[in-house]
């Protein structure tokens, strides 16, 4: 496409929120010699562009979203954010511009608000709305579906009488986006609506011009619609919504009212854009050949449109155009892939439309003959649309209104703006081919200097702007390389030392006269780069130590996020999880813990208004559909079990090497003891350790000794595992090595050299550790097996279940590493090893009758007791782990 000549010419600047005007709120209108505008705030201007000064501006009670001008009753309508739809007499402006003069002044001195009585149409659901004659049609979004309403407007005498139920309406399923509680987000687009006919409906052409529809050609029509449409010779209304559908409804199939809504719904789907639709127009491509010296007819008076187009936020572009086939005409569908994001779009004179980007405004034309210049290619080509578009710049960038008018005494097009700094201007359209000099006088020379002075300000202008982009762009690719060398320093080192470090501690500390259990996890920049702002550290706490395998889905989470603002090279930085206290909640163990690192692509732009839209003007090429609300950067640093053995205290009486269950020297102070412990947990004390009342069925008043559980673990195994504990006893060592990630207790296991602990659970009860070695014979054929005994003790069954647990996954992870080394177990008594399994076998009948003893309530006392005693049996197994 050539070169699209142009001049501009500003014509007033309006005020606007810091960093700019956003797209998809204001508008532009003209009609006559009167500007309509709204810049996306509570505001709208009425600019007289003759006399270049403004006449009235109207203050609403929230953000206008929508504006629309009836010329026929001299109106103007109004969609006023969670409000509804305002109407505002033009004839109202002569009045306020008397209240004007009296006060003086070359403008209106104060602005006018808009009450209450003047809204003809109060819904807060409201979206967009569009005229035809008599007729308003609004659109309304609630709870993830769209409603199309029908009303009829009242005579301007009537205006009091305001439509507020609607004569009809259809509804509209779209794929809109809810989180996991089933909300619906706010709107970051509006829908857009427009109404179309054909060429038999003489009494809406003028009014369809007017409210910015079009007429289409007889073929295209039906073909769009479908013959009965064209037989109900009915207005269309076409509707472009945030998901990407284009859909049509006849008018006159919400003519009609009905109890309940129509049975059978309306509604067409023409086409899918998978993005907003942003704009809906109509174009002649196939120009009609004129007489000589007689202009062009307008498409919009004389001739229908022959080509529908409708263009997407991120730049996919569509037109629909009837095309002659074999026997007769078929719809042809092209889609063009422009640069993005499309802000706002107009459709011009003829077969050119414009449209606009952060950094310009285009010109394309879809007549193949002005992007074809071959003849044959244009004879053999005419009718149908170009298979590429060839996009013209005007050199005027961050514009978010566009609309034409039309100055039919001067013969050009005119394209009115708004810029994203609130500047509104003309753009005066013209033919590459007026380039024929013509004779300079003084008024010409001063209009062209004008126009000079005007393309320099615009020149600086996009400079400014562009400069802008180009260091927003800058320093995004700055953070972005910045996340990708911390991202492939991790991920190239999971076997070795990590360069970004993640320690998991469990650890008690008196706060608030309570002692709290917490989980610390450091976090250490071993690496070379420096962690800025927009990282953020994730820390997800489950409950059970194979929630780290096993699905997400079925395990709660709790994650804690923790922004970083700077970690440098060689420093550290703590977070402390509390999990619970002594005295008041219980935390769940074993508990899994899961760190990581998360950066969010939107920080790469900084937080301003504008960075979704920079964003999507960075990604549109590659990513059309990409979400940038919810993508980033997840790197696993760490993931870790938190189990009892790490959270034991020791008690202050630990300072003998083999802690007995002893009874307390002091008697009245065991008396004390046992009493409040009967009278609060109806529990006893037994010694040092506390043991539950056993249920009645059991004998009233006896007493159940600690539970227990029994490990044995090859001598041999241990040693070779335990190298690096190889100074203490064998008995200490294993010790040591079960409490080694228990901060609290390691110093003092190893200056005592400890075979034997009691401590505290944390949530109170006791437990005792008892490391002892023993000799296992009839198992090996060879002599007797040498083992440690890991004996554990405590009067709560829950607690010993939470100890025997931990200690069999270490020493699970023990065997697993011993074997990576090639260590093989010695050779078995078979035999021995079927008597035990036929044993457990039958201890497993056992239990299974007892229960159903006890289910049948036959000698509850000493089948309970029994049972209790065969559960005993089974946790201490004649095996030997090898």
């Amino acid at each position: 496409m050539a070169q699209v000549g142009h001049r501009v010419d500003y014509l007033a600047g309006f005020c606007c929120p810091v960093g700019g005007l956003a797209a998809g709120k204001p508008r532009v209108l003209c009609h006559e010699k009167e500007i309509y505008l709204s810049n996306g705030s509570e505001f709208v201007y009425v600019y007289d562009q003759e006399g270049r000064l403004m006449k009235a501006v109207y203050r609403f009670p929230d953000q206008v979203w929508h504006v629309e001008v009836l010329p026929l009753h001299r109106q103007l309508y109004i969609l006023c954010a969670r409000n509804g739809i305002y109407c505002v007499p033009l004839d109202q402006q002569s009045r306020l511009m008397k209240q004007t003069d009296s006060q003086g002044g070359d403008g209106p001195s104060s602005v006018f608000p808009v009450d209450a009585e003047a809204c003809v149409l109060p819904d807060p659901a409201l979206c967009t709305f569009t005229l035809l004659g008599d007729m308003l049609v609004t659109l309304a979004e609630a709870q993830g579906k769209w409603r199309m309403n029908l009303h009829k407007l009242p005579e301007p005498e009537e205006q009091e009488n305001a439509p507020r139920q609607p004569i009809s309406y259809v509804e509209f399923t779209t794929c809109a986006q809810s989180d996991d509680a089933g909300n619906v987000p706010p709107l970051c687009f509006l829908p857009v609506m427009c109404c179309t006919s054909g060429p038999g409906t003489h009494s809406h052409r003028e009014e369809l011009r007017r409210s910015g529809g079009f007429v289409l050609d007889e073929p295209l029509f039906s073909l769009l619609f479908g013959v009965d449409a064209a037989m109900l010779d009915s207005p269309m209304i076409l509707c472009g919504f945030p998901d990407g559908q284009l859909c049509c409804v006849p008018l006159k199939a919400l003519s009609s009212p009905s109890d309940g809504g129509p049975k059978d719904s309306p509604v067409k789907i023409l086409h899918h854009l998978e993005e907003p639709v942003v704009f809906i127009g109509a174009l002649r491509t196939e120009q009609k050949i004129p007489d000589a010296e007689e202009p062009p007819p307008s498409p919009f008076r004389d001739l229908g449109c022959d080509c529908v187009v409708a263009m997407g936020h991120y730049g996919k572009m569509v037109a629909i155009k009837a095309a002659q086939g074999e026997e007769a005409k078929i719809p042809e569908l092209r889609d063009y892939y422009l640069q993005g994001p499309i802000l706002c779009a107009a459709c011009g004179g003829g077969s050119r439309m414009y449209y606009s980007t952060h950094s310009d405004i285009s010109a394309v034309d879809l007549d193949w003959g002005s992007n074809t210049p071959d003849a044959e290619q244009t004879e053999d080509s005419a009718g149908a649309l170009p298979p590429v578009l060839s996009p013209a710049s005007l050199s005027i960038c961050s514009v978010v209104a566009l609309s034409m008018s039309s100055r039919v005494s001067e013969g050009e097009s005119e394209l009115l703006a708004l810029s994203s700094k609130g500047r509104l201007m003309t753009c005066g359209l013209c033919s590459p081919d007026e380039t024929q000099p013509v004779k300079m006088t003084p008024e010409k020379a001063g209009q062209r200097i004008k126009e000079l002075l005007s393309g320099i300000g615009h020149v600086s202008e996009r400079v400014s702007s562009l400069k802008k982009v180009v260091d927003q762009k800058n320093q995004a690719l700055t953070c972005l390389n910045q996340v990708m060398n911390v991202s492939a320093s991790l991920l190239s080192s999971q076997d070795g030392q990590k360069p970004i470090a993640c320690t998991v501690t469990a650890n008690w500390s008196h706060q608030l006269l309570k002692d709290t259990l917490a989980v610390s996890c450091i976090l250490e920049n071993l690496s070379e780069c420096s962690l800025e702002r927009g990282w953020t550290f994730c820390v997800q706490l489950f409950a059970g130590s194979c929630a780290l395998e096993e699905s997400s889905a079925t395990n709660s989470a709790t994650t804690y996020t923790f922004p970083i603002d700077q970690l440098l090279p060689g420093n550290k930085t703590e977070v402390t999880l509390p999990l619970g206290t002594a005295e008041g909640s219980k935390p769940e163990l074993p508990l899994s813990v899961s760190c990581s690192l998360y950066y969010s692509l939107l920080e790469i732009l900084g937080s301003g208004p504008e960075s979704a839209q920079l964003l999507d003007d960075l990604l549109s090429d590659d990513s059309p559909e990409l979400s940038t609300d919810r993508e980033g950067i997840c790197l696993p640093l760490q993931e870790c079990v938190v189990d009892i053995l790490q959270c034991l205290r020791l008690e202050d009486s630990v300072a003998a090497a083999e802690p007995a269950l002893s009874t307390p020297s002091d008697p009245v102070e065991t008396f004390l003891k046992v009493a409040r412990m009967q009278s609060e947990l109806d529990n006893v004390v037994v010694g040092d350790m506390l043991v539950p009342r056993a249920p009645d069925a059991l004998g009233g008043g006896a007493y159940l000794a600690p539970s227990a559980a029994s490990i044995k673990v090859s001598s041999e195994l241990l040693r070779n595992a335990l190298k690096d504990l190889s100074a203490a006893p064998l008995c200490c060592a294993t010790l040591q090595w079960l409490l080694a990630e228990n901060t609290a207790t390691a110093q003092l296991l190893k200056s005592q050299d400890l075979s034997a602990v009691q401590g505290l659970a944390p949530d109170g009860g006791k437990v005792q550790l008892n490391v002892r070695e023993v000799t296992v014979s009839d198992l090996c054929p060879a002599g007797p097996i040498q083992a440690v005994d890991i004996l554990i003790q405590s009067p709560s069954l829950g607690v010993m279940c939470q100890v025997h647990e931990a200690v069999i996954r270490r020493i699970q992870a023990l065997v697993v590493e011993q074997a990576a080394q090639g260590s093989s177990p010695p050779d078995l008594r078979v035999q021995y090893l079927r008597q035990i399994q036929a044993n457990h076998e039958m201890l497993l009948k056992e239990v299974q009758s007892l229960r159903d003893r006890l289910c049948l309530g036959h000698e509850a006392g000493p089948t309970a007791e029994k049972l209790l005693h065969v559960y005993q049996q089974l946790r201490n197994p004649s095996l030997i782990v090898l």
